[in-house]
């Protein structure tokens, strides 16, 4: 808005210097005069100027400007009453644009409407074009034009009645450039100089106002019109102006002055009656007595007074006013009184001074040629682009250029400069100049009377640009190989195979000469794998406690990376071992944590032969890829030490105990298969999510022995990780259906997955190929949640489908394994059907027992009547959760505005709610956790912004946003401003994490109501 309002400003100051030009043009030269600066300030091609000819002969073409003579000839005379836009003005006295013939944009016109009291009709009397109307027609209308003459498409012709105080003298017209309609500024302009134009126009004109030429002639003095106009469009055009009038007796010495004048001369709200006395004390002491002289010459000599003076205004501020007048006779015929118009020309005097000055000094080089190519104007900077200003002033340019020794046509100056003066249209282009082999962006912008050329030296800004590409195509390539590295880490088993895979993808990017991996086991030091390293090196460091290596045990003592950028760095660093850098021929070292789940496992040394300094991206990128390397090595160990792990699986087959949460009570049983067989593969597990959600997981690797125990032991620990990072039951079981293909062609398993959400009571579960969950009621009715079944993992093709359901708060939902209701003497569909009237019967049993007593004696229940003390030739396994809700009272959410006064929001709303939930002595915390979780969704996240707090046995906030952008905890320097808030989060907030929505993202935290 800052900018309209200078552009305006400085516009109007431009029309004021415009009208003052013009001051003493008459007839045709004021016509022209007023027809060139229209096109000008509306950016037009060009214009043209009818008059009303004699006898109702029509509208008749006195001025034209820009217009080629066989465009011009098709308008030397128009229908007056006609359907063209400069008729149309005549007629109806208002403004009118209309889009040339052909023009996609329809034929519908704009038109500007006049003010109560002006000429023409009322507003409602606004035209629209009729289908085929055009631009132009053939003189008297006769027939549209033809298309050799006719106006660019594209373009429209703007007409603005010439309103006399008389009538409608005419229209002038300009044609408008672009598709678009004129802007207000550029119509308000044309509509100003044309109310300008026939403000002079002192007499009406009619056929003998012309001359057998064509030409305007003047009337005699004594054929005036009325002396006092009066016109509404005058009156705006002196509004827009900042312009005031005024009339002062020349008998009385009584002036009025309207309440733009009392303004202008710092006399705002005083009476428009003054004294003649008054305005002389408002003069300027050094101007007073020249101006009284030419104000009685003016009124001796009848004759339009014209003045520039300086005053000084009551509240002490001074300025320049420009003012015009002319006498008016009495009844005798003796000067009586003056009537005029004062405008303040403080700041176009500024501007006058100063646009000079500012053109040469100017950072820009900066020329102006002529309509005959003529240099007319050289500033400072254009004069060590050209050579010195007074040898080049008039002269042709392309002459100019060529004894500088730039060939025109070769660089396509000539025809580039030819083609925007035609055009009227500015351009711009890059061009390298011969003399000095830099690089120059020519900006050309046409002007009325020639072309005027910006030359500013890009050079640096085009180098910065190969720089900047040359390092999008470094970084490109280095993402490549990343994206490569991580397919070939996911495929790595060995340790052979992530350290290859490393060396091909890491080293090179990077510009590194060797790799190793250091894994610290028991406190010492195992050397996994090197590439580019003596092995003599390699077998002193293998085996030997970790703190003989220092660097790798600062790493591993901080678990922080260690970047060194040369071998006097690293001896300042580590003193101890200053040979170290010469028997290797190494330079510069990264030292990287491998930490895998929160725990160190080991160090990747990175290493260069030269000196390199890592920039703050390629640490970054290093620190996230050691991460990659971390679990690449961590399921490579696993693998290389199965049977170990297979044990240790064994002994956690399944959970010693059942989480105490506030979404489900539940209770479990497992039932090995009988004596002397292998333990099979059948678990389940209760996972707390987060928002006070769970997950209920059962399933059965399919099979018998410590392969398929170990099986379980992934899958359950898989499902542990998965569920941690709140993936949804048909994602997670994707993921999980990746780990059993994995384990081989010889693994299945069976899983079913439910997500139980105690706000909403809504259950969300995906099965591969195992039965069905069952539901009780609190009413004791029983059903499946049936559904087709997807097949079981590791013979699936994802995606899994998923079902939800809502449950009432008490539901009993009931896992199971095949196990349970299927044996070699009882197919599925009975044993479901004896599972259903188990589940009523040990419902109704235990309804008045307590909670955790009921469920345990329910599991039991259960057991006896479908397992009745049968030997098992397969395992079997029960999992009831009774369903419970948090009460509405319990949750609260809010959409939070965007921006940063979301932050303020959340903390209000915390602090209300909590005091509202009695717990006020979380406040201070809950809020400091909002504050920054809120301030990470303004900054990185996208709206909307939401908040939700819930009461449950912890207190939990939750903010979503609408960007999928998970955050991540990162190690600021000291210098560093940001990077802290989500440890700050981590270190006040019991738990916290992310979780994906179905609209972005949620961050969530918990903390221990006590």
């Amino acid at each position: 808005m800052a900018e309209q309002l200078l552009m305006d400003e400085a516009g109007a100051a431009r029309l004021r210097m415009i009208i003052e030009a013009g001051a003493e043009l008459r007839g045709a030269d004021l016509l022209n005069f007023a027809l060139e600066h229209a096109v000008t300030e509306a950016g037009g091609l060009g214009g043209m100027v009818h008059v009303r000819g004699p006898g109702g002969r029509g509208l008749l073409l006195m001025a034209s400007s820009g217009l080629v003579r066989t465009v011009a000839q098709d308008w030397e005379e128009i229908e007056e009453h006609g359907g063209t836009a400069p008729a149309r003005a005549v007629t109806d006295g208002v403004s009118v644009w209309t889009p040339a013939a052909g023009d996609d944009r329809g034929r519908s016109s704009e038109t500007s409407e006049a003010e109560p009291g002006t000429e023409g009709d009322p507003p409602d009397s606004a035209h629209e074009s009729a289908p085929g109307d055009t631009v132009g027609h053939h003189p008297h209308g006769a027939a549209p034009w033809s298309p050799t003459s006719a106006l660019p498409e594209g373009s429209g012709l703007l007409a603005v009645p010439l309103l006399t105080p008389g009538g409608t003298a005419g229209a002038l017209s300009v044609l408008t450039v672009g598709k678009g309609q004129p802007t207000p500024w550029q119509r308000g302009a044309v509509e100003v100089l044309a109310a300008w134009a026939a403000l002079r126009l002192r007499d009406q004109w009619t056929g003998s106002d012309r001359t057998e030429s064509g030409r305007l002639r003047e009337k005699p003095p004594g054929s005036g019109l009325p002396k006092e106009p009066s016109a509404a469009l005058l009156r705006q055009a002196l509004e827009a102006l900042k312009m005031g009038s005024w009339e002062w007796d020349l008998d009385t010495g009584e002036q009025i002055w309207d309440e733009s004048t009392l303004a202008i001369l710092g006399l705002e709200g005083e009476s428009s009656k003054q004294t003649f006395e008054t305005w002389t004390q408002l003069v300027h002491a050094d101007d007073l007595p020249w101006l009284l002289v030419e104000i009685e010459q003016a009124i001796r000599n009848r004759r339009v007074s014209a003045v520039e003076y300086r005053i000084c205004r009551p509240d002490g501020t001074a300025g320049w006013v420009s003012a015009r007048g002319r006498v008016l006779p009495g009844e005798d015929g003796r000067p009586a009184r003056m009537v005029g118009t004062v405008w303040d020309t403080t700041e176009s005097r500024i501007a006058r001074d100063s646009v000079s000055r500012a053109l040469l000094h100017m950072s820009e080089a900066f020329f102006a040629v002529d309509s005959g190519w003529r240099i007319t104007f050289v500033n400072v900077e254009a004069e060590r682009f050209l050579g010195a200003s007074h040898e080049l002033l008039g002269r042709i340019l392309w002459d100019a250029l060529a004894e500088l020794g730039v060939d025109a046509t070769e660089l396509g100056l000539e025809a580039a400069y030819r083609r925007a003066a035609e055009s009227g249209v500015p351009g711009g282009f890059d061009v390298r100049w011969p003399t000095n082999r830099r690089w120059y962006h020519m900006r050309l912008v046409p002007v009325p009377d020639g072309l005027t050329v910006y030359a500013t030296d890009v050079t640096e800004i085009r180098s910065q640009e190969a720089e900047t590409a040359t390092a999008q195509r470094v970084t490109a390539d280095r993402t490549a190989r990343i994206t490569e590295l991580t397919s070939a880490l996911a495929e790595a088993l060995t340790m052979q195979d992530v350290v290859n895979a490393t060396a091909a993808r890491v080293m090179a990017p990077f510009g590194a000469s060797g790799l190793v991996f250091h894994l610290i086991e028991e406190e010492m030091v195992r050397v996994a794998g090197a590439v580019g390293y003596p092995q003599p090196f390699l077998d002193g460091v293998d085996g030997v406690p970790v703190s003989d290596i220092t660097p790798v045990d600062e790493v591993h003592r901080t678990r922080t990376p260690a970047f060194i950028d040369s071998a006097e760095e690293y001896v300042e660093r580590y003193p101890d071992r200053v040979g170290s850098p010469a028997a290797i021929n190494k330079s510069a070292w990264a030292f990287l944590p491998l930490i895998v789940s929160g725990r160190f496992t080991g160090c990747c040394v990175l290493s260069f032969t030269e000196p390199r300094h890592l920039s703050g991206e390629e640490r970054a990128l290093l620190i996230t890829l050691s991460g990659l390397m971390a679990q690449a090595i961590e399921r490579a160990r696993l693998f290389d030490a199965e049977h170990t792990r297979a044990q240790e699986l064994q002994r956690g087959l399944l959970p010693v105990v059942l989480p105490t949460l506030p979404a489900v009570a539940a209770a479990a049983r497992y039932l090995p298969a009988n004596e002397g067989v292998e333990v099979g593969g059948d678990w389940y597990d209760v996972i707390p999510l987060s928002g006070a959600r769970v997950a209920l997981v059962i399933g059965d690797v399919m099979g018998h022995g410590l392969s398929q125990a170990a099986t379980m032991g992934r899958l359950r620990t898989a499902v542990h990780t998965l569920a941690d990072l709140d993936f949804a039951p048909d994602e997670l079981l994707n993921r999980l259906n990746d780990v059993v293909n994995d384990l081989g062609d010889d693994f299945y398993a069976t899983c079913l997955y439910a997500v139980y959400d105690p706000v909403t009571r809504t259950c969300t579960f995906g099965s591969a190929g195992h039965p069905p969950p069952a539901v009780v009621h609190p009413d004791g009715t029983t059903e499946f949640l049936t559904r087709p079944p997807d097949p079981p993992l590791g013979a699936a093709l994802p995606p899994f489908e998923t079902t939800e359901a809502v449950l009432e708060e008490g539901s009993l939902l009931v896992l199971y394994t095949d196990g349970l209701i299927e044996s070699a003497t009882r197919d599925i569909d009975r044993g479901m059907s004896h599972l259903t009237k188990a589940l009523a019967t040990a419902a109704a049993a235990v309804q008045d027992q307590d909670e955790a007593a009921s469920l345990e004696r329910l599991c039991d229940d259960i057991l006896a009547e479908l397992l009745p003390g049968q030997q098992l030739t397969d395992d079997a396994a029960l999992l009831v959760a009774r369903t419970r809700a948090i009460p509405a009272e319990s949750i609260a959410g809010w959409v939070l505005s965007d921006g940063p006064i979301a932050a303020q929001e959340a903390r209000n709303h915390v602090r209300d709610q909590l005091a509202d939930w009695q717990l006020d002595e979380l406040a201070m915390t809950a809020e400091l956790l909002v504050s920054e979780l809120v301030g990470n969704a303004v900054r990185y996240g996208r709206s909307p912004i939401g908040l939700r707090l819930l009461r449950a046995e912890g207190l939990i906030c939750e903010v979503s946003d609408g960007s999928l952008t998970t955050p991540r905890i990162r190690h600021a320097t000291e210098t560093d401003e940001g990077g802290r808030g989500l440890q700050l989060v981590a270190a006040l907030a019991q738990r916290w994490g992310a979780r994906y929505t179905a609209t972005g993202k949620c961050i969530w935290t918990e903390q221990p109501v006590s």
